[in-house]
């Protein structure tokens, strides 16, 4: 005779409801504490779901992270579902959660002008014998969430410089782009080539809701700055 009380499974509540999809959907401060720990554990018990379980620890510390991270390995075993591996995996989880809450918060550079972004790069092109394409991404408080190196070598393939730019653009979810690179001959003068990855850069950013802030020329102490010139 089939079961008629058969014990509801994450795989059976909505896609959207289901935390590690919901975290996708939704994003992570989207779920619940409960939500989390079921992540880390993924699997319940034959009477608990993850979600269920990951529940009933919570209550039985009124909710509260911090004496849960207090609970040893060995306690944490006593609950039906929850092996040493699982343990291990909460206490180590709340354990990171701990040390992040004391870390020192990173300072990010803030990009308010040519200048400002002519001293983040300054120190990494200026002595460099050869080309290198460099991205600065901002949050719209001009604030750098990423600064990476894009190429080597000249601007010659502009079109794969500028798939990968715009990969990275999206991926880091920015507000503007600063784009950078060196001439090694001294010269600042934007070449044809600059221009047209400036050009191509700035219609695609726009597409996609991404601002081309500026496109800077760095050689010894100097620079061009598109925006300055008013070509943007």
């Amino acid at each position: 005779m089939e079961e008629t009380n058969k014990r509801l499974s994450i795989k059976d509540l909505a896609e959207e409801d289901r935390p590690r999809e919901k975290m996708l959907l939704k994003g992570v401060a989207s779920l619940s504490n409960a939500e989390l720990i079921a992540i880390l554990i993924r699997a319940g018990n034959n009477e608990e779901t993850a979600i269920q379980l990951s529940q009933r620890i919570l209550n039985s510390v009124s909710n509260n992270l911090n004496t849960l991270g207090k609970i040893s390995v060995r306690e944490l075993e006593k609950y039906k579902g929850i092996g040493e591996a699982k343990a291990i995996t909460i206490t180590a989880a709340l354990e990171l959660g701990r040390r992040r809450g004391i870390v020192e918060p990173i300072k990010r550079k803030i990009i308010h002008s040519s200048d400002d972004a002519f001293q983040i790069f300054f120190p990494v092109l200026c002595d460099i014998p050869h080309e290198e394409l460099w991205i600065a991404l901002t949050n719209r408080a001009g604030k750098v969430i990423e600064q990476q190196k894009i190429s080597q070598g000249g601007l010659g393939e502009t079109s794969a410089d500028l798939r990968f730019i715009m990969k990275v653009a999206i991926n880091m979810t920015c507000h503007g782009i600063i784009l950078c690179h060196n001439h090694p001959s001294g010269n600042v003068q934007p070449s044809p080539q600059d221009d047209m990855l400036t050009s191509r850069l700035s219609k695609a950013a726009q597409l996609m809701g991404i601002q081309l802030l500026d496109h800077i020329i760095i050689s010894d102490k100097h620079y061009y700055s598109y925006a300055d010139e008013g070509r943007l």
